[in-house]
């Protein structure tokens, strides 16, 4: 008897909280990664798919930050160490593709350009409601694509990325030596 009523206790709480899920909506607005220790966030809007690392085809005369090109899903994908091409890893030193955390984060299509990052880490789904805008530093230069700066509620400070800026910036476009 007593299973029964906490089978339907247990069936109760799922309900009320399936129902409270419906009316207060998580929205996710970023996709939390790492790279070379430094939490950054993209925007899901100029994100796409997340690949588990695949084999790389090494292109010759291409910058150090530039991988090689990789097959996501029938496509040829360009794939470069976010971290080495932001500077935060020496040219060269780029983790384990085939292993690990590393991920690659595929760019929107919209973008017109068949890229993905390479990524240390994910650290998940954040939505703006977790984040606040953090102080700008006025002394420090930092490229178009390197967005606001956001804390979250344990006081991390992310760094967000404009997918967008990036994809047209002079040096992201210069793959080749």
């Amino acid at each position: 008897m007593s299973n029964k009523q906490a089978l339907r206790e247990l069936q109760q709480r799922l309900a009320q909280r399936m129902q409270a899920a419906r009316e207060q909506p998580q929205s996710a607005s970023w996709l939390a990664v790492e790279a070379a220790s430094v939490p950054l966030l993209l925007s899901l809007r100029q994100a796409s798919e997340i690949f588990t690392p695949v084999p790389l085809k090494p292109v010759p005369y291409g910058q150090p930050w530039m991988l090689g090109v990789a097959n996501l899903r029938g496509g040829l994908h360009t794939v470069v160490d976010l971290a080495g091409f932001l500077g935060l890893r020496e040219p060269g030193t780029a983790p384990r593709v085939d292993g690990g955390q590393t991920r690659l984060v595929a760019l929107n299509p919209e973008l017109n350009v068949n890229c993905a990052l390479l990524v240390d880490r994910l650290l998940g789904l954040r939505g703006d409601e977790q984040l606040q805008p953090e102080a700008a530093s006025a002394t420090v230069a930092r490229p178009r694509f390197a967005g606001d700066r956001l804390r979250d509620p344990e006081g991390r400070v992310w760094q967000v990325l404009d997918l967008e800026a990036l994809a047209r910036h002079p040096q992201f476009l210069r793959i080749v030596i």
